[in-house]
C-alpha cells in the first residue's frame, strides 16, 4: 500500500510502499477513506514531541472494514468506522473506573515504537503512529481503536469527529462539564477551538467569546455559535475578555498549545473559574501562573481527546450533526490527494485553513 512516511523531523513526508501484516487476534484491517491533517501531527513532524522514526503519521480517520482477525466480535467486513487514538482495553484500573481515554494497558494501547504491524523494504520496521497511522491506504489496528457508525453518514464528515470535533466538544461537555448559562472563552479557532465553540453552544452557554488572530476564523466562530469575538493583535486579549464579561469568564479553553495562551486562559478567569488546556504545549515546556490567583479558587486542568468515551460519544455527535445541531460542514477547507500532503501541511502552518482531508 502507499503511505506518507516521516523519515526525519522537519523534513517533507515521502510517499512509500509500506506493507501490513495480516490481522491477528482482535485486530482489524481498514481501508482508509479520509484522513484529516491536524496540528497534532505537525507537533511530531516538527519534533516538538518525540517519536521513533521512520513512521507513518496521521490519526484523524474514517474508513471501511476490509477484514477482521480472530476473536473480533464487534466488527465485520463492510462496516463503516472512525478510528480513535484513545484505544482502550476495558479492563485496567482507568478503564474500569470510567476513564477509558487514560487506558494504561500497553499491550492494547501500545507505546511508541512497540508496534510491529507495519514494515517496508522487505521487512524493516516502520513505526505505527498512535496505534493508527492514518496517512496510508490501509490501517491495521486493535478493534478497540474503532467505533462503528451509521453507513448513511458521509465518511468525510465522520473523519472530523475522530479527533478535532471530539477533542473540542468533549473538552467542554466531558472535561469541564459546563452548566447551561455559563460564560465561556475559547482561545484559538482552528478545528479544535471551533468545535469547543460549538460544544459550548450545544451546552447552553450564555456567552461564548472566541479569540483568534485571523478575521476569517472569527467569522466561522460566529457561525459555530460564538456570541462575541476578539481579534487578537495589539490589544491585550485578557483585558478584552474581562471588559466583555465585567471581570472574566467562568470557563476558558485554550486550543493552541502555546505557553502564552495557556497562561492567558487562566488569567481571564473570574474567581472560581476553570481553565481547560486542550492544545498540546510543546514537550518539556512549562507554564507560569500567579500563586495568588489560586486563593480565589481559580482552577486549571488538562483534557486528553475531550475525555472521550468514543464508542458512545462519536455516534451521538453524528446524530447531532444529522439533526443540524452539530456543525461539521464549516470545518472542511478542502480535500487533497496523498501526494499533496506536504503542501497541505504548509497551508496548515499559515493558519488560514481549518481542516484539510486526504481523500483516498
Amino acid at each position: 500500500m502507499k503511505a506518507a512516511v516521516l523519515h526525519a523531523v522537519n523534513e517533507p513526508l515521502t510517499i512509500e510502499e509500506v506493507a501490513l501484516q495480516k490481522p491477528k487476534a482482535r485486530e482489524v484491517l481498514v481501508r482508509t477513506a479520509y484522513a484529516g491533517l491536524c496540528h497534532s501531527d505537525l507537533h511530531f513532524i516538527e519534533g516538538l514531541y518525540p517519536h521513533p522514526l521512520p513512521l507513518v503519521p496521521g490519526h484523524e480517520v474514517a474508513g471501511v472494514v476490509e477484514a477482521v482477525g480472530s476473536d473480533v466480535t464487534y466488527l465485520q467486513p463492510g462496516d463503516h468506522v472512525i478510528g480513535c487514538l484513545s484505544v482502550f482495553c476495558g479492563a485496567c484500573q482507568q478503564c474500569t473506573s470510567g476513564r477509558t481515554v487514560l487506558c494504561e494497558n500497553t499491550e492494547v494501547k501500545m507505546v511508541p515504537g512497540q508496534s510491529r504491524r507495519l514494515s517496508w523494504k522487505g521487512g524493516e520496521v516502520m513505526n505505527q503512529f498512535l496505534n493508527l497511522s492514518a496517512f496510508a491506504e490501509q490501517m491495521l489496528v486493535h478493534e478497540n481503536a474503532l467505533v462503528k457508525i451509521d453507513r448513511e453518514v458521509p465518511l468525510d464528515r465522520a473523519t472530523l469527529v475522530g479527533c478535532g470535533v471530539i477533542t473540542g466538544v468533549g473538552a467542554v461537555i466531558n472535561t469541564a462539564r459546563i452548566p447551561a448559562g455559563s460564560t465561556v472563552a475559547v482561545i484559538g479557532c482552528g478545528g479544535v477551538g471551533l468545535s469547543a465553540v460549538n460544544g459550548a453552544a450545544l451546552a447552553g452557554a450564555s456567552r461564548i467569546i472566541a479569540l483568534d488572530t485571523l478575521p476569517e476564523k472569527l467569522a466561522t466562530a460566529r457561525e459555530m455559535g460564538a456570541t462575541d469575538t476578539v481579534l487578537v493583535g495589539n490589544d491585550d486579549p485578557v483585558e478584552a475578555v474581562r471588559a466583555l464579561t465585567n471581570g472574566g469568564v467562568e470557563y476558558s479553553f485554550e486550543a493552541l498549545g502555546l505557553k502564552k495562551t495557556a497562561e492567558q486562559s487562566f488569567a481571564m478567569l473570574r474567581p472560581g473559574g476553570t481553565a481547560t488546556i486542550i492544545g498540546m504545549v510543546p514537550f518539556g515546556q512549562k507554564i507560569e501562573l500567579h500563586g495568588f490567583d489560586f486563593l480565589r479558587e481559580r482552577r486549571i486542568q488538562g483534557s486528553s481527546m475531550g475525555s472521550n468515551h468514543f464508542r458512545t460519544d462519536m455516534p451521538r455527535l453524528l446524530t447531532l450533526w444529522q439533526q443540524g445541531k452539530l456543525k461539521l460542514d464549516h470545518l472542511i477547507s478542502n480535500t487533497l490527494r496523498l501526494d499533496e500532503i506536504n503542501e497541505g501541511f504548509a497551508r496548515l502552518k499559515t493558519g488560514h485553513v481549518v481542516r484539510q482531508l486526504i481523500a483516498f
